[in-house]
């Protein structure tokens, strides 16, 4: 996948007499901002005024433009417009955090000047604001990641340290394409191969050199020749203490940009805290939330959800009872054991989408088993039924786990159940999925569910373990609803 993100630079591939090649676009589009500004200034302003004027409320033009410039400044404050935040986020919970700080600005507007708007109208007026703000955000990260995929609007990245550690990281910024990094060189401390397709554009010694810039000189002239915006420096004990301080010296005094990439992969960004000792920065990882008041909320959640759910889902739940008993002979519901959490077993509910034989016809369809994984998956099973592969395009088979999550066995977001096969050949790594509940959806559903390789999911998952709060539960099953009527990864 090295080609990918791969960038020519000023040496690679120009012959003499050849024209130079372009410049590598690295700009952000300039319509960004103007749609960002555009679509959060109407989207408050116009349905405002609308809707003050039809219910013939006072001040509703002057209000409308109130309403507008506030959403605005809020989100220019919260810096929504700025280079470095346009189009990296597609998530609803930036949007939504903004606009609740908005009611509360109006709120105190509407206090300060004595006006009598009713609440609800007001509310009303202001729901399609973050709605047409997030389709804005969502429709630029597409943009983003499309134009990133063809190693466009990045940041050029010389990599630095010892020769494990930085082919890790030029290996690790490779395999994935939605972050800007680009790693277009390396610079190795040290003997060693370097494990990676990027160049290894020059080598420092492995002890600190005598003259103040002896590192200084090397590695600008290897970022100046491969025009990289960033040396990012891998941890090792190689580059560290005094050396490192006066390498960022030498590169800050150049313009040049630094960055320290420690080691930690998965990490979210809320975890980590940067603090001093004795003139020594220090990255503070928080501890994953386990207990408190998040857990609680999660709970309340999972139970009063799945309670609604199955109540409102009720009428579908006879529909699709009676589909599945008349287009095949067997029962309405499959139920089948899975490992929970701390690897308790429990019997998880479904929509029956097989034959009845399918778990003894298992075993001679091994081999066509088109997952790299412990699981197994095929895209034309010949076990489904006619009505079992609309139930799994459209995730309907899954509903009645709404039962396993009023129970407390499941909840609505978490990691795959997983059967006892399959948790039997897991490795210590493997077995972190399941130190929380599993879910009915979570970031394997909407990332592509069974498109996704085995080591895709593991990640994910353990992405999940170490870094869920509450509000992340809110964004997953928000983005499940598109997920679900994508059907990427359905069967």
């Amino acid at each position: 996948m090295w080609h990918v993100r791969t960038t020519e630079t000023k040496s690679a591939g120009t012959r003499p007499g050849s024209p130079p090649a372009p410049p590598h676009p690295r700009a952000k589009a300039g319509w960004y901002p103007v749609l960002a500004l555009t679509v959060d200034l109407l989207g408050v302003g116009l349905p405002t005024a609308l809707v003050l004027h039809t219910e013939r409320q006072p001040y509703a033009f002057t209000g409308a433009v109130v309403a507008a410039l506030s959403w605005a400044g809020v989100r220019a404050l919260r810096r929504r417009y700025t280079r470095r935040e346009l189009g990296e986020s597609r998530g609803s919970l930036p949007v939504l955090h903004d606009w609740l700080i908005l009611l509360g600005v109006l709120a105190v507007l509407r206090a300060a000047a004595d006006l009598h708007h009713p609440p609800l109208l007001c509310l009303a007026a202001l729901l399609p604001a973050p709605i047409l703000t997030l389709t804005c955000t969502k429709l630029t990260w597409h943009h983003l990641v499309a134009a990133r995929r063809e190693a466009q609007v990045v940041t050029r990245v010389l990599v630095l340290g010892e020769p494990t550690a930085a082919g890790d990281v030029a290996e690790h910024l490779a395999r994935r394409t939605e972050h800007p990094y680009v790693v277009v060189g390396v610079v190795a401390i040290g003997d060693g191969p370097v494990r990676t397709g990027a160049p290894v554009a020059t080598r420092l010694g492995a002890s600190m050199p005598d003259a103040a810039d002896g590192d200084t000189v090397p590695v600008l002239a290897a970022a100046r020749e491969l025009e990289a915006d960033v040396v990012l420096v891998a941890a090792g004990a190689l580059m560290a203490g005094e050396r490192l301080r006066r390498l960022s010296w030498g590169l800050h005094d150049a313009g040049t940009e630094l960055a320290l990439a420690p080691g930690l992969v998965e990490c979210a960004v809320k975890r980590l805290e940067t603090i001093s000792a004795a003139g020594m920065a220090l990255l503070r990882v928080a501890p994953p939330v386990r207990d408190g008041v998040q857990q609680l909320l999660k709970s309340v959640m999972d139970r009063a959800g799945a309670a609604v759910g199955l109540v409102l889902l009720g009428p579908l739940f006879l529909a699709i009872g009676v589909a599945v008993r008349l287009t095949s002979p067997g029962p309405v519901f499959y139920r089948q054991v899975r490992i929970g959490q701390s690897r308790t077993p429990f019997v998880m509910w479904k929509f029956r989408t097989m034959f009845v034989d399918a778990d003894a016809r298992k075993a001679e369809l091994t081999q066509a088993n088109e997952h790299d994984g412990l699981m197994f998956k095929m895209r034309r099973d010949p076990r489904v039924t006619r009505v079992g592969r609309l139930l799994r395009r459209t995730s309907l088979d899954e509903l009645p786990q709404l039962i396993n999550v009023l129970l407390g066995s499941m909840s609505l977001v978490g990691p795959r159940p997983p059967l006892p096969e399959e948790v039997a050949r897991y490795g210590d790594v493997e077995l972190r999925r399941l130190s929380v509940r599993p879910g009915m959806t979570g970031l394997w559903q909407i990332s592509g569910r069974s498109d996704l390789s085995w080591d895709e999911t593991v990640e994910l998952d353990l992405h999940y373990v170490d870094n869920w709060s509450f509000t992340s539960d809110v964004d997953v099953m928000a983005r499940t609803f598109r997920a679900v009527v994508d059907g990427r990864g359905a069967y």
